[in-house]
């Protein structure tokens, strides 16, 4: 199996970082949409199987939470090899490109935020849509547990929420450089599949599946505000999936790789 050096992932981020941030306002919305609904079809499948095993989570919940993950990474798998713009793997890509001078900084801020208003609007359509309105998750075992999840996320606290979203994106924008290494789709899904399955298992927290996770709850009664919702949760959480992805990946791997 076919695949790249650490040197040559760095190279090819650059030049794909590059055409992210030069990317037309409308592409990136609607790119940003997409990537927003897939992440959200793959919370909620994890709802559907993980959480539709209520006696595997008392009798063993360990492999509860594994299961709820293994299935979670189907959301990057669509957005990478279908194609579409998500927030969180842009602070890993875009970051590279402009410290090495292919893509400028404002471009990335641009991109960053159109593309975070299309994750938005993606992951919440589909728990509206597709998710509640479908009655898949609307009251019953399974609205109970998105309540459940909802009002653990909204309280967990700004340091551990922050703290929670740089373990997360570390491991997606890690999952995105070895999709980059592999040379042929299935290389890519294993590459995507485990660091995906380990930040879902570990408890992390991702600010784009927080859009899906936090609404879709919330429809389903939990004792959550809109106020809570962005700013106990998706502000820290998105604070710290930057640090994560911009930081300890494309920043790093800049400067081992990339600054020659």
């Amino acid at each position: 199996m076919a695949f790249k050096s650490p040197q040559a992932i760095v190279e090819t981020v650059c030049s794909a970082g590059c055409n992210k941030a030069n990317l037309p306002i409308s592409k990136q919305l609607v790119l940003g949409f997409l990537a927003g609904a897939y992440i959200a079809f793959g919370g909620l499948l994890a709802i559907v199987i993980g959480k539709g095993s209520p006696g595997l989570a008392q009798t063993n919940p360990g492999l509860a939470k594994f299961v709820f993950g293994a299935v979670f990474p189907v959301g990057l798998i669509l957005v990478v090899i279908a194609g579409s713009e998500l927030f969180t793997g842009n602070c890993g890509v875009i970051t590279p490109a402009c410290l090495s001078g292919a893509a400028r900084w404002k471009n990335l801020f641009r991109n960053w935020v159109i593309v975070y208003l299309g994750n938005l609007i993606g992951a919440v359509f589909v728990a509206l849509f597709i998710a509640y309105w479908t009655g898949i998750v609307h009251g019953g075992p399974l609205g109970e547990a998105t309540k459940k999840i909802a009002e653990s996320k909204v309280n967990l606290g700004w340091w551990p929420a922050i703290l929670r979203g740089v373990g997360c994106n570390w491991l997606v924008c890690l999952a995105v450089w070895l999709a980059i290494a592999a040379d042929d789709i299935s290389g890519k899904i294993l590459g995507i599949w485990f660091p995906i399955m380990a930040f879902v298992a570990l408890g992390f927290e991702h600010s784009v599946a927080n859009m899906f996770f936090i609404p879709l709850g919330m429809l389903n009664g939990a004792n959550v505000t809109i106020g809570q919702f962005l700013f106990n949760n998706l502000l820290p959480v998105t604070i710290g999936n930057i640090i994560g992805g911009a930081g300890f990946v494309g920043s790093i791997y800049w400067w081992l790789y990339g600054r020659e």
